[in-house]
């Protein structure tokens, strides 16, 4: 069986969505699809729990890891969000860190007082175009 490609400009529903909205631009699909996510958790030994467009996840000490894409974006500068589930009610993770290349991110967790803290779960998404 040959495949090949199928050509259109719009997503048309078959009737069963009600409301205006029952057609989309496929340039909408293309443009503001995510081009990669990833949810792992980040303490212990750190295992990806699913993801999209990841070739694997590197532990680089408390609160460090690098995400390496499967398919690079065309440069680094694409749209990329962070979030995180805290080890515990306690904890004084503040925020996420990144560093981004067209092949991959560093991400690390920080406290308050800006010391490196490992988290249970972190998700990652970013936007943009692929080479």
């Amino acid at each position: 069986m040959a495949n090949g490609t199928i050509a259109f400009d719009t997503l048309q529903t078959s009737g069963q969505i009600s409301g205006t909205a029952r057609s989309l631009d496929t340039d909408f699909v293309v443009s503001g699809s995510a081009k990669q996510w990833i949810c792992f958790n980040g303490q212990g030994t750190v295992a990806i729990n699913d993801s999209f467009n990841n070739g694997s996840v590197t532990d680089d000490g408390t609160g460090a890891y690098t995400l390496s894409f499967t398919n690079n974006f065309s440069n680094g500068n694409y749209s990329h969000t962070h979030a995180f589930q805290k080890p515990s009610a306690t904890a004084l993770i503040d925020y996420l860190t990144s560093t981004k290349g067209a092949g991959g991110i560093q991400v690390r967790s920080l406290t308050t007082s800006s010391s490196a803290e490992d988290v249970l779960d972190i998700s990652c998404t970013g936007h943009g175009d692929l080479t």
